[in-house]
Order: C-alpha cells, then structure tokens, then sequence
C-alpha cells in the first residue's frame, strides 16, 4: 500500500476549518477543502481494498433522517459510518415525537447524545432544506456550547433543495479518474441538461450541485434546458463567478443538441422548474392536498411537451467523437425499461452501465472523507495511524 502519496498531499492543504464543521455545500468550501475530500476518499478506499481497517471510532453513532425516498445515498451514509466505526440509527419522524410537534431543537439535542454524525435529505420543497439544516446544525452547536452535548455531531447534508454535495463530489471523482486526474479537466465541454421524464417534482440539487462544483475546474459547463425550467439564480451566480475564477466558461441554452455538440462529458437529468417547486411549497404550507394535485398534473402536461428533449444514440452522435462519457446520479428514467418513454434510451443506458456503476460507488468514500475531516484535527497523520496499525478489516 502506497499511503504516502495521499498523506503528503493533505500535508499541503489548509484544513483547520473542516475539523468539528459541518459540510452543506461545495461552494462554502476553499478549493483546499475539495482537494481534501477527494484525497481523502481515495485513500479511504485504498486502504479498505487493501483489507486495512479504516475505524477511527470504537464506538458511536451516525444518525440519518431522510425525508426523500433513498436508495444509494442511503446506503453510501451507512457504509461510510460502518466504514469508520459508527453504527447507524436511521430517525424515523413518523414513530417519533416530531409527528406530535417536538421542536427542531430538541429533536437535534435529544438524537445527539451520542452521535458524532447526522446526515439529513431534505430536498423536497424550495426554501426549507438547507434551512432546517442550519437550523439542526446550530441547535447541536449550541448545545454542545452549553454542556448537554459532550460532542459536536458533524451535520452532512446528503440532498437538500440548493445542492446535492455527496452526488456531485462523488460525480467529480468518478470523472478525475476518468479523465487520469483534476489537472486534465480544464477545457473538458461537460453538458448538464434537462431530460424528459414522466413523473414531476424532481429536485433542482442535482444540477445546480453539478454547474456549482464543476465549474471549479476550469471546465466548459454548459446548462440546457427547455424555457420554463429554470434552476435558481443564485447557483447560477456562483456558476459564473467559479468559471471566471478557474479560467472554464459556463453558458446556458435551450437546445439539447448544441449543448451535446462536442461534449466530452454529458449528464442529462430531469428535473422540476424553480418557479413550480416554489409553488409547491407554498401549497404544500397551505396544506392544499387539491392545488398540489393540480399542479402535478400541470407540470407532467408541461413536461409531455419536451419528449425530444432525450439522451438517443442521435444525440450522442453529436458529442466529441459520438463518445461522451455518460453521467446520472440514477435512478435513469430509461425508454422502454422503466417507463414507455424517458429521459435516456436503452442502449446508451446499456453502453454506459459498468461506468454508471462505478460513478455510484465513489459516494459512500466522499462521505467517509466528509466526516473524517471533520472529525480528524490533523487527518494526514489519522491516514499514516491507520496504514501503520494495519488492522485486516476482517480475517480472511
């Protein structure tokens, strides 16, 4: 095992303010910070393809709260905790006393008493997850500061309704290795576009965490969408600013085919228009059961419109070379598989499994790196502790 090499990198990176800190978006952290997540999950997979413990805790818990139906960030948050010694109690609200008004700060403080981690996905409705992310966050600061809390649980947000940092980090690395390093990404066309799907109401966090972090690397990032589904402005600023700052360009459009043109990198998604999702929480505030149903049915009406906006072998055609690398944070929405029509055909699906695949499974190392910084105040030397113990992960 060559450690070395992740050891002296963290060595050159300012990290003091990830130690006892929250992660809640990429665009809060310096470009040391990225640099350290990534290094970080690599080593952590190292180590643990190599048979080595990577258990800083002999105790402990991780606790999760997903208010969002999950399947691999669920299972990426547990194998991270599992993976560093925690065990993982999932905070189901409906059996708790938040169903009968407990407050978010009670809540926070009486799950915390041991915990070290929480992670939370609240990305349902605009304006309200990474607000009550915050809220969580300062409620255990609090009371760590005031003694009921003998630690400080670190808060991840696993998908909130500005940013989604565990699937775009994960998304980054996965490209990095792709692409043989970070230093070979300046110049790389990556389209985030819209796709058709048949349901409604996906989040907007997935390609705003994608034109919000990708755009750090001096990449071409261009955002396609029909008119009408629009993302925030706000992570379109930050988009901008980070391209200026890295040397890369981000553009906007409403034509999936010059969006493919040329791509090296393409990530078509759908998902809801900031203008509905803001409508929907207000709804949704309201308790109004018929409007929301309207709107759904509005907003799948609008969609319809926008069939042809798909991930075909026609338009992968038009990327550089017809042979752009496919990216989806998954489920895909594929043609002919799980619905009648979508937003990726069977066979560019197909093409791109084993890659999708291997995409998904740098998650549960980002998230181990998340929580592992924050819990490590000199984490170089946690690395060269646990390749020196060399303990086997288990006897084979």
């Amino acid at each position: 095992m060559n450690m070395e090499k992740y050891i002296k990198k963290l060595e050159t990176l300012k990290l003091s303010d990830m130690y006892e800190n929250d992660f809640l978006l990429t665009w809060e952290k310096s470009d040391d910070e990225i640099q350290a997540v990534f290094t970080v999950a690599d080593a952590l997979r190292q180590l643990r393809t190599n048979n080595v413990s990577a258990r800083i805790f002999d105790s402990g818990l991780a606790v999760s709260l997903f208010r969002d139906n999950s399947t691999r960030t669920r299972f990426s948050f547990s194998s991270a905790a599992n993976l560093l010694g925690l065990a993982v109690q999932d905070l189901d609200e409906g059996k708790s006393q938040i169903a009968h008004g407990e407050t978010v700060r009670e809540t926070a403080n009486m799950v915390s008493f041991m915990a070290d981690v929480i992670g939370i996905r609240d990305d349902m409705y605009i304006g309200k997850g990474n607000t009550y992310m915050r809220e969580v966050a300062g409620a255990v600061q609090q009371g760590y500061e005031d003694g009921v809390l003998e630690q400080r649980p670190t808060l991840v947000n696993l998908q909130c309704d500005i940013d989604h940092p565990t699937q775009s980090m994960a998304d980054m690395l996965h490209i990095i290795h792709r692409f043989g390093g970070a230093e070979n990404l300046r110049g790389k066309k990556i389209a985030m576009s819209w796709a058709y799907s048949p349901s409604y109401g996906k989040p907007l966090s997935v390609p705003q965490g994608v034109i919000g972090l990708m755009t750090r690397f001096g990449m071409d990032v261009c955002l396609a969408h029909p008119e009408g589904y629009e993302v925030m402005g706000d992570t379109m600023e930050v988009a901008a600013k980070n391209a200026a700052k890295s040397g890369g360009t981000f553009t906007k459009t409403n034509n999936m085919a010059e969006a493919f043109k040329d791509a090296d990198l393409v990530y078509p998604k759908s998902w809801a228009s900031y203008a509905a999702m803001e409508k929907r929480t207000v709804l949704y505030g309201n308790g109004d059961d018929a409007g929301i149903k309207a709107l759904e049915k509005e907003l799948l009406a609008q969609n319809a419109n926008h069939k042809d906006w798909a991930c075909t072998e026609d338009m992968m055609k038009l990327t550089k070379g017809g042979d752009a690398l496919y990216l989806h944070c998954l489920p895909a929405d594929i043609t002919g598989v799980s619905c009648g029509e979508g937003e990726v055909d069977a066979s560019v699906f197909n093409k791109y499994r084993e890659p999708l695949y291997k995409q998904a499974g740098f998650k549960p190392y980002i998230i181990a790196a998340m929580m592992f910084l924050a819990k490590c105040k000199d984490p170089a030397k946690m690395l060269k502790v646990l390749a020196d113990r060399g303990h086997a992960r288990w006897l084979e």
